[in-house]
Parts: C-alpha cells; sequence; structure tokens
C-alpha cells in the first residue's frame, strides 16, 4: 500500500464533530507516567551539572539555543550577533518570537528569572502537548494506545529536550492541538492553534501544511458543502509562519528572501539531501562521539517508521505534518547531531509502534515493562549526556 492509500483516509470528525466533554479516560495515568519519565530525565541533568561543578541548572536553561532565546526575551530582537570563524553573522533573527515572547511576559509577572520562567513555561507545554498526543492517540485507536503513545513520546532518545528552556515543548502543544481540532472538525481552533505553532518555531509551517491540506481534502470529499470555519482556519494557519518571516525580510531590507539569508548564515538551508550528505560523509573522519551515529539511527528509523504510519492509513493531517518535518530533517542542512531533536514533534510516527505496544502489554506484559525499561534507561542517559556533556549542539 502507498502513501497514497493512506492519504485517502478521511480527517473528518466522527460523531458530529463535538470533542467529547471532560478528559478522555486513562488521560491521567498517561501523565503520571510521562511526568515521572521527564522528571526522572530533570533529576539526570541536574546530577550530571552538579558532578561537572556546573551552577544549578546551567544545562537545563542556560546553554545552546536557550541562551539565544532567553537574550531576546531580556533585550529585544537585534541585540545579539556571533561572528562565526568562516566569517558569517549569525543574529538572533533566526530565532521564532512566541516562546521568548512568553518567557518575558511569565518572568514580568510573577517575577522570576528568564531562565525560570522559561523553564516554568517549556515544562508546561511538556504536559499540555502529552496531553494532546493522548487525546489524538485516543481518539484514533483508544485507551491502550493512546498510554502507550504518551509513553513511548517520553522516551524518546531526544526526549530530554522536552525538559530544557528549548522551543521543542511549546511547539508540539500548539500543533498537536492542531492536529487534534483537524480531527475533531474544529478547524477554526486547528487553524488558530497552527499560527500559534507557526509562531514557535521554522518548523511551525508543518501544522499549518497539515490543516491546510486536510481542509482542502475535506472540501473537495464533501463538494465544497464546508462550514465558513473551515477556510477561516485554512487562511489563519500559516500567517504566524509568514508574518514573522516577512518581518525578519522587511528588518533585513530583503522582504521576500531576508529571513532565508538570515537562517543560511546559521547553515541552515534547503539543499535537497546535500548537506547532510556531506555531514555523513565526514563522520569517519572526526571524532564526534555517539552523537552523530546516534542521529543517523533516529533518521532512518523515522523514515521507516513514516511508510510504517502511511501503511496505517494514518489520518491526511498527521501524514502531512510527520511527513513535513521529515523533509526538512533531511533536505535542510545543519547540524545533524540536531536532527533528531527536530523530529522530537513528529509524535504521530510513532503510532504504528504504539500499537505493538499496547498489544504487547495486553498479550505479554513481562516483556513490555522490559522493553519499555530499557528504552526509558536509554533515554534518560543519552538525554543526560547530550544536555550536559556532548560537544555537538543539541
Amino acid at each position: 500500500m502507498s502513501t497514497s492509500s493512506a492519504l485517502r483516509r478521511s480527517d473528518a470528525p466522527r460523531g458530529g464533530g463535538r470533542p467529547p466533554v471532560g478528559s478522555p479516560p486513562g488521560v491521567l495515568r498517561a501523565l503520571a507516567l510521562f511526568t515521572v519519565v521527564r522528571l526522572a530525565g530533570v533529576v539526570v541533568v541536574v546530577a550530571v551539572d552538579r558532578v561537572a561543578g556546573r551552577a544549578f541548572g546551567k544545562s537545563l536553561a542556560h546553554a545552546w539555543d536557550s541562551v539565544w532565546y532567553l537574550h531576546i526575551a531580556e533585550h529585544g530582537y537585534g541585540t545579539r550577533v556571533r561572528i562565526t570563524s568562516t566569517g558569517a553573522v549569525q543574529t538572533d533573527w533566526a530565532f521564532f518570537p512566541l516562546y521568548p515572547g512568553l518567557i518575558r511576559a511569565l518572568s514580568g509577572l510573577l517575577h522570576l528569572t528568564a531562565g525560570q520562567a522559561g523553564l516554568l513555561i517549556a515544562w508546561g507545554c511538556a504536559l499540555i502537548a502529552a496531553y494532546a498526543v493522548y487525546a489524538i492517540g485516543h481518539h484514533l485507536h483508544g485507551r491502550d494506545v493512546a498510554i502507550a503513545l504518551v509513553a513511548l513520546w517520553a522516551v524518546l532518545p531526544h526526549a530530554v529536550v522536552l525538559g530544557l528552556a528549548y522551543t521543542e515543548p511549546l511547539f508540539t502543544a500548539c500543533a498537536a492541538w492542531s492536529l487534534y481540532c483537524v480531527l475533531r472538525g474544529r478547524w477554526l481552533a486547528a487553524g488558530s492553534f497552527a499560527l500559534l505553532a507557526g509562531l514557535s518555531r521554522p518548523s511551525g509551517i508543518a501544522a499549518a501544511a497539515a490543516v491546510t491540506t486536510a481542509a482542502v481534502y475535506e472540501a473537495v470529499r464533501r463538494r465544497g458543502r464546508v462550514p465558513p470555519g473551515l477556510w477561516a482556519g485554512t487562511v489563519l494557519g500559516p500567517l504566524g509562519w509568514i508574518g514573522y518571516v516577512l518581518w525578519v525580510g522587511g528588518r533585513t531590507g530583503d522582504l521576500l528572501h531576508g529571513y532565508f539569508r538570515v537562517q543560511s548564515a546559521w547553515n541552515s538551508r534547503l539543499d535537497l539531501t546535500v548537506g547532510p550528505l556531506r555531514l555523513l560523509r565526514s563522520m569517519p573522519l572526526h571524532g564526534t562521539g555517539p552523537a552523530y551515529p546516534m542521529a543517523v539511527i533516529v533518521v532512518l528509523a523515522g523514515i521507516l517508521l513514516f511508510c510504517l504510519l502511511c501503511l496505517d492509513r494514518a489520518p491526511l493531517s498527521l501524514v502531512v505534518f510527520s511527513g513535513v518535518l521529515l523533509l526538512l530533517v533531511v533536505a535542510v542542512s545543519g547540524p545533524f547531531s540536531s536532527k533528531p531533536r527536530f523530529l522530537v514533534p513528529a509524535f504521530p510516527l510513532l503510532l504504528p509502534a504504539a500499537r505493538a505496544l499496547a498489544t504487547t502489554w495486553r498479550t505479554r506484559r513481562p516483556r513490555a515493562h522490559r522493553v519499555y525499561g530499557a528504552l526509558a534507561a536509554v533515554s534518560l542517559l543519552y538525554g543526560g549526556y547530550l544536555a550536559t556533556l556532548a560537544p555537538k549542539p543539541l
């Protein structure tokens, strides 16, 4: 069965298009498991920092991209520039505004430091995202698969980012609720969440693409007899991403290309796999540690899971969202060690594995315990390494 077979499955809502009243059964159990696993990940990061003699919480909120987001929150855009060894001028315009804007608002409201506010937002959004992931899994396959889906998402090798001051928790929360609203037929809400996703990070365009594609498919399927909210949501979806890209273009003096030139200075450009392949060829020549080999494994696994998602006839919106994120990982250059982090929000890729884990849980519970325990151990240890010791950016 090909990808086109998956696209034939409708995103039309079940039961009249209204979401159920109250929480779906089993969600508290799933959220408790998610919280325990990711809290353990935070503890590991703090413990390694303490052993290494670093300040408390440094790797949680003051490393790699977090530094840029916190600086934007405290000082605004256009106030931080870095000159690379090749002479490229990297500016803070490469970072989307929703997360630093929320940090600024929360730190002012509660009189917190920017780092504290950033972590509170990230942790809260991670829980909100886990709730949405569960809601989607429950809507499609019931309680057992939904719990397994959240459980697997919690133990991804790079799930440590869900406990750091990064944008992945915020983006996943916005995108997941957008996808859930598509599945329930709440198009205006879906477009609004997609707009927020587009303001959170460059890959936010994936949420807008999912809403737009599903809406057009629904309009064709119903021969144009769709509510006005469908078209309103379709228009709203990409406005966040487009708006920020044009704003950066205006600041640089090149409305249409300015943002992409800013990203190019960060070695992030569309090159249809040439950049990633170049990095793969260079790996044996450089002592990069486990980050690059693990990145290759995760990206290849993502491609395989995407094929399984299509064969599983997943809803169109989930296929498009995951496919766009995977395409951006494969076709855009940049540090290959960061590629798996960009796939953390692509939780629909885990649906086939979640169904298998749920089946194993029902029929061979001890084996399911062993498998999940091993995955959790790898996630916690490798995540602690990535956040604190890895020489390459997370």
